[in-house]
């Protein structure tokens, strides 16, 4: 790993991108400090020369792998204090400071603390520059475990004494001449950027290095080499490869343990039971953040809509056959409550066969813990994909640039997440969907092309035959039994302007009352007695409200209703109208 190495493609052509990535910067000796961040508390790949993969822990991985334990290698954590690569370079350490402190207790070159630690540790690196710059110096390394409680993020003014000591520590040894021209470098691990100082982090002095979650070839490696070694039983027509590809998401030390679970109980490793653990890791990985979607329901079980599900199934199409370059990078579903955008969005994702996930409250009282959070869900998306992301209440779970009241989280929040939805790299990949009643609250940073580039609406059904056809979907959709009877009857009675959520709880309703008497089908008498007595919660204003908002978000005029079209100006000021009415700025 030295300048040579990083120089000489060949000696690091089967290293992985990161690693190639650390080399070079590491060759040029232009910085002493290195944040290495993500995946790093996983098995981490080395291709031999044999074309076989091993694979190690961070530790190890950096010492042994990358520097091969030569010169001298360094610990520090908050819980172990000082501790070396080899007992020699221990004793090399303890014998050289022993002579220049020879009053302080030994204990102390070893101490977790850090005030301590780095004081020793800093005289131990000088000394063992040579004085003569013409003689070689050996090469030192110090990797920091758990930087985080190091230097954690969040405010200046609320950090400890001791935090500042290391800040300032740290930042002078990504400074120091003597540190680059001695070959000293510092290699802080951390799981998320956002739990670092952003001094540190935002610092010109500092390398920042990523470890990906591994990709399905590394998966694929890592499944080939439990296989060899008698640990990995598969169910009759499941293979190695297959078991890579449906495993996205994972990283190795749950894959590992997922295969070890699975061999301890004597059982073969089942599909079923991949699909079941893979939910399970991942929704324990992110911290209960993300939380997985059921998607058994395809475009066929929405009723209405049709010029949206139309739109929808071409994408759905272009995606299946990988044209990632006319995907939209996201989509704004709006609409008036209890149109069913939830499920529209969940039947896309049955469509097109992907996995769907939501996004769970991350947001925390504890200053810098929302936006690490954040990053470790943004990191298993890109893990997972190709990936479908659906944001309930998406006007008010996003925040704004401009929100104020909350130190600045929700700015920095909101930030991260509007970059990460414009990354065009991820364009077909990581498929965002914003859902919301009320999209004129929702900032046009996020609205715009590059983000949430469609945007389509759902209306309540107009017609007799659409109100109908919803009736009938939602029976399919329920399980419910239903005598033959006159739907459309039903509902030129109840002439009243209902959503596809007021039909499904006039039908639960009815099957209530059906049970009672114990009977296990609807009749068309409890839907009449049942829609006779139906008085939903009457919002005209707000609902009126949500279809003009929305109307007015639409890409495409051809999905708005006639009674909606009224034109810009005067739908402007009617909407203007009713905020004020409802007490809105």
């Amino acid at each position: 790993m030295t300048k040579y190495i990083a120089k000489n493609s060949e000696l690091i052509k089967n290293w992985p991108e990161w690693v190639r990535e650390f080399a070079i910067k590491y060759g040029s000796k232009t910085a002493n400090l290195y944040i290495v961040h993500g995946n790093i508390r996983d098995f981490l790949p080395k291709e031999t020369e044999e074309g076989e993969f091993i694979f190690a822990q961070i530790h190890k991985y950096i010492a042994e792998i990358i520097f091969g334990n030569q010169h001298i290698i360094a610990y520090y954590d908050r819980s172990d204090g000082v501790s070396f690569c080899t007992d020699q370079m221990a004793r090399e350490y303890e014998t050289l400071l022993r002579q220049r402190f020879p009053n302080d207790e030994v204990s102390d070159f070893y101490s977790t603390d850090p005030e301590k630690s780095f004081y020793f540790l800093e005289k131990y690196f000088l000394m063992r520059i040579p004085k003569d710059r013409a003689t070689p110096s050996p090469r030192m390394v110090l990797i920091i475990d758990y930087a985080e409680y190091i230097v954690p993020g969040g405010d200046l003014l609320r950090s400890t004494d001791g935090d500042r000591y290391c800040l300032v520590t740290l930042n002078r040894w990504a400074n120091n001449p003597d540190f680059t021209e001695g070959d000293v470098s510092v290699i802080l691990l951390a799981e998320n950027l956002e739990d670092l100082s952003p001094r540190l982090v935002g610092s010109s002095s500092t390398v920042k290095v990523a470890v990906p979650f591994p990709d399905e070839s590394v998966r694929l490696s890592f499944l080939q080499s439990k296989e060899r070694d008698g640990f990995l039983s598969l169910d009759k027509g499941l293979s190695a490869e297959r078991v890579a590809s449906a495993t996205s998401g994972l990283n190795l030390m749950n894959l590992d343990r997922l295969i070890l679970e699975r061999y301890e109980e004597n059982r073969v490793l089942t599909m079923d039971y991949l699909s079941e653990k893979k939910r399970e890791m991942i929704e324990h990985e992110a911290g209960g953040l993300l939380e997985f979607m059921d998607t058994q329901y395809n475009l066929d079980a929405v009723s209405g809509h049709d010029f949206v599900k139309r739109q929808l199934r071409s994408h759905a199409k272009a995606i299946k056959r990988d044209q990632s370059s006319v995907i939209p990078m996201g989509y704004l579903i709006a609409g008036p409550v209890g149109t069913g955008k939830s499920f529209m969005v969940s039947a896309f994702a049955g469509e097109i066969g992907i996995p769907m996930v939501k996004f769970r409250n991350f947001r925390s009282k504890w200053q810098g813990e929302s936006e690490s959070n954040l990053e470790k869900v943004l990191n298993i998306l890109k893990s997972m994909a190709p990936v479908a992301v659906m944001i309930d209440e998406a006007d008010a779970y996003l925040g704004d640039r401009d929100q104020e009241g909350d130190s600045g989280t929700s700015n920095r929040v909101f930030a991260q997440i509007a970059n990460f939805m414009g990354d065009t790299t991820y364009r077909g990949k990581i498929i965002w969907f914003l859902i919301t009643c009320r999209p004129d609250l929702l900032p046009i940073d996020l609205k715009r092309q590059g983000r949430a580039e469609e945007h389509f609406a759902l209306f309540y059904p107009e017609t007799l035959p659409e109100k109908v056809a919803l009736f009938t979907t939602l029976v399919k959709k329920l399980k419910f039994g239903v005598h033959t009877f006159s739907v459309q009857d039903l509902f030129k009675k109840y002439d009243e302007e209902v959503s596809g959520a007021e039909i499904e709880s006039m039908l639960i309703r009815a099957m209530q009352r059906a049970v009672m008497e114990g009977r296990t089908m609807i009749s068309k008498a409890d839907m009449e007695e049942v829609m006779e007595d139906f008085n939903p919660p009457q919002y005209p204003h707000a609902i009126r409200l949500q279809n003009l908002v929305a109307a007015v978000e639409c890409t495409s005029k051809k999905m708005v209703p006639k009674r909606f079209q009224l034109g810009n100006t005067q739908m402007v000021k009617e909407i203007q109208e009713l905020k004020t009415l409802l007490s809105e700025r």
